[in-house]
This record gives structure tokens, sequence and C-alpha cells, in this order.
């Protein structure tokens, strides 16, 4: 009884340690879902209550944080996108001043950059989206007006992207200010009531009709060309291959007449080495022939050889003999003409006058050859100009006289002999020495 008793009271006992701990791990998990907070990657964390940073409030954008309860409040900005409708009906630029009307759409969230996400928590926390989507409409119309007043009407519908692109700058400020960004801005429609738009728009659509008329002639021409290209391509190759084929068959047929004139030039040779071989025989029998023939004309000639030799010996010990004969002569004849020089050279110093004398003897023949060389003188055809006094002729006839009077003086400048006083003395020696028969002496001069 007591056992079992004992096992009971043992029995509640755990049970009731165990609600206990079961409950503190509930206490201790409700209280951490109280004061964690855990933040999603598409939304903004606001933790206002207590100062952090010199703020009023701290962010966070994903993950978790512990906050106090009763003292921090948790907030949550929405960081994705927002469509927001546009709808602009403005003057355009340019100076044409036609009311335009744009439609669109445009894609605008809270920004997460730290710099500028503050602005959006002090102008939109804690207020619903749809305030966030009205001030972002307004500032979006706002820019597109102004663009719209600077732009023409052309340029907004031939450039759509200078257009958004323009818009998206002129309000990227103003965003910034709100603490807000631009995705994208999406221009569906523009129009105009005067069907000004419309007009441009034929006459884009025409030009676009035009330049593809244009452009599809062009690409028919360049295939055209393209083709007759490949036609001309094609044909020059057949050609180019036709030429081969020939150029083969002309090379084939000279290799085939170059071994046909081969083989006679071949056979030419041959026969010519044979000729050949047979004009060498010929030539080797009669060389043969010859020497056979030589060796007994040598034998022969030999024979008369001997006996000319011999004569010529002969007459050569007779020349010999008569040559001898004939210097001793000429010596003799010389030793006597050298005994008189020098029989005269004596005379010559023994009398002095006796040179005068022998140069008397050989005046004759000097003055002989002197004439003989003035009447070699050939002056040519000499025509003679008179004055119709004379002296011209009678000049012209002198002129052989005094040239054999010059050759005279030129000979006693020579000599260093007075011809006239020489002549004085020979013709008073011829006077006293003539014969009884008047005949003159070898020493007469001849008139």
């Amino acid at each position: 009884m007591n056992t079992t008793l004992t096992s009971q009271v043992s029995s509640e006992a755990v049970v009731m340690i165990g609600g206990g701990i079961l409950f503190i791990f509930v206490a201790i998990a409700v209280l951490v879902a109280k004061i964690m907070v855990v933040g999603n990657p598409s939304e903004l964390l606001v933790i206002s209550g207590k100062r952090s940073a010199g703020l009023g409030y701290r962010t966070l954008i994903g993950g978790r944080t512990l906050v106090i309860p009763i003292i921090e409040k948790v907030s949550r900005v929405s960081l994705r996108n927002m469509q927001v409708g546009l709808e602009v009906k403005a003057q355009s630029g340019g100076g044409r001043m036609i009311p335009v009307t744009v439609t669109g759409v445009a894609n605008v969230k809270v920004s997460s950059e730290p710099d500028v996400r503050g602005n959006a928590i002090e102008r939109f926390l804690g207020q619903p989206s749809t305030e966030l989507q009205r001030v972002a409409r307004e500032t979006l119309e706002g820019g597109l007006r102004a663009v719209i007043g600077k732009m023409t009407p052309e340029e907004i519908v031939e450039d759509r992207d200078k257009f958004v692109a323009t818009v998206m700058n002129e309000v990227t400020d103003d965003f910034g200010k709100l603490g807000m960004v631009i995705d994208s801005v999406n221009i569906q429609n523009v129009h105009d009531e005067d069907q000004y738009l419309e007009s441009i728009a034929r006459k884009a659509s025409a030009q676009v009709r035009a330049d593809a008329r244009q452009f599809e002639a062009q690409r028919k021409s360049e295939a055209d060309v393209k083709e007759a290209e490949a036609d001309a391509l094609a044909r020059q190759a057949r050609a180019e291959r036709d030429a081969e084929a020939k150029e083969a068959e002309s090379a084939s047929r000279q290799r085939a007449e170059q071994a046909r004139l081969g083989a006679d030039k071949s056979i030419a040779e041959s026969d010519n080495a044979l000729r050949i071989r047979k004009a060498e025989l010929a030539r080797e029998a009669e060389l043969r022939e010859a020497e056979t023939q030589q060796a007994a004309a040598q034998a022969q000639e030999a024979r008369l050889l001997a006996t000319t030799v011999k004569q010529a010996d002969a007459e050569r010990e007779a020349a010999k003999a008569k040559a001898e004969g004939d210097a001793a002569s000429i010596l003799e004849e010389g030793k006597a003409r050298a005994t008189a020089i020098e029989q005269i050279g004596k005379a010559i110093q023994a009398h002095p006058e006796a040179l005068k004398v022998m140069l008397a003897e050989m005046m004759p023949g000097v003055v002989q050859e002197l004439s003989k060389t003035i009447q070699n003188v050939d002056l040519g055809n000499v025509t003679v100009i008179d004055s119709g006094q004379g002296t011209a002729i009678s000049g012209a006839a002198l002129g052989r006289a005094r040239m054999l009077s010059e050759s005279l003086a030129t000979l006693e400048s020579v000599l260093g002999i007075d011809l006239r006083d020489l002549t004085k003395t020979i013709a008073g020696g011829a006077t006293n020495g003539r014969r009884g028969d008047g005949a003159p002496r070898a020493a007469d001069v001849p008139t």
C-alpha cells in the first residue's frame, strides 16, 4: 500500500516538473518573439524610440535585431515597385504650341540607399502606399509637362528614348528629395486633338515605307550584282578549266614532240658518231700510209741532205776565202787613205796656204751642188703682179741668184773663209798659171 502511494507521488512530481520546464521554455519563446524582429529583403524596418547615430531611429533591411518592448517600436516600409499611371496634356515647345496628350506608366519605389531613404522615412512613414503613388504621380507629371514644353512634337514622336531619358533626368533630383527612385518610365501613347502628330506619323510611315522599298530595291540590286558576279566567276572558272585542259593537252603534245625529237636526235647522234668513227678509221689508215710514205721520203731526203750539206760546206769555204781576200784589200786601202790623210795634214801644217788651194780645187763641185739645191726649189704657180715698171718681174728672176748668194754666205760662216778673197786669190793664181795653150788649170772655177 505504501509502495503504491509512493509511486503515485513520484509520478505526479515528475509531471509537475516537466510541466514547469515546458512553461519556462514557452515563456522564453514568447519573450524572444516579442523582443526579436526579422526583416525581409523587400522591406525597410524602422525601429524608433531610442536614439542611434544621432537619429531617433535605426533601420534594417533583411536580417534580424532585438528590440526593447514598450521602449522601441518597429515600423515597416515596403521597397517593392509601385506602378503609377501617367496622363499629361501640355503645350509642346519648339514654337509650335501644339497641345499634346501623353499617357504612360512609371515604376517607382522607396530608395534603399542610406543617404536617401531617410527622406522617405520622414515623409511617408506610417502613410499608406496610395499616398506614395499620388506624390510620385504628381512629381512625374510635373516633369513630363516641363519636358513637353521644351521638345517639339516631332522630337517627342520620333525619339521616344530621348524623351524618356529627358523626363527621368528632369525628376531625378525631386525623387531624391522624396527618398524615392524611378526604375522605369514607359510612354504608351502621344496624340493631339489637331491630328498633327498623326500627320507626322503618316509622313514618317510613308518615309519608312519608302525607305523600305528603297532598301528592298537596293538589296535586289545587290543580289543581282552578286548573281552577275557569281555568273562571271563561274564563266571565268570554266574558262580557266578549259584553258588548263588545253594547256595540259598542249603540254602533252609538246612532251610527245620532245620525245620524238629526242629519239631523232639520238638516232642522228648515233649516225654521226658512226660516221665520225668511220672517218677516224679512214684517217688513221691514211696517217699510217702517210707515215710509211714519209719514212721513205725521209730516207731519200737524208741522202739528198748529205749531198747538199757537202756542197754547202764547199761553197761556204770558198765564200770565206773570198771574204778574207776582200777584207785584206779593204784593209790595205784604208791604210793607204790614212797614210794619205796623214801626209795631207803634215803638208797643211807646213804650208797653210795649201788648205786654200785644196778648197779652191773643191769649190767648183761645191758651187755645182749648191746650184742643184736651188734648182730643186719648186715655188709652184707664182703670179707676179707688176706696177708697170718691170721691177716685180726682175725681182722674181733674181730670186734664185739671191738664194745662191745667201747659201754661199752661210757656207762662209760655217767654214770661216771669205770666199771673195779666196776667189780673188784663185783668180790671180789662175792668170799667172795658165798654160801656153790658154787652157785653165784644175783650180779654175767655171763660170
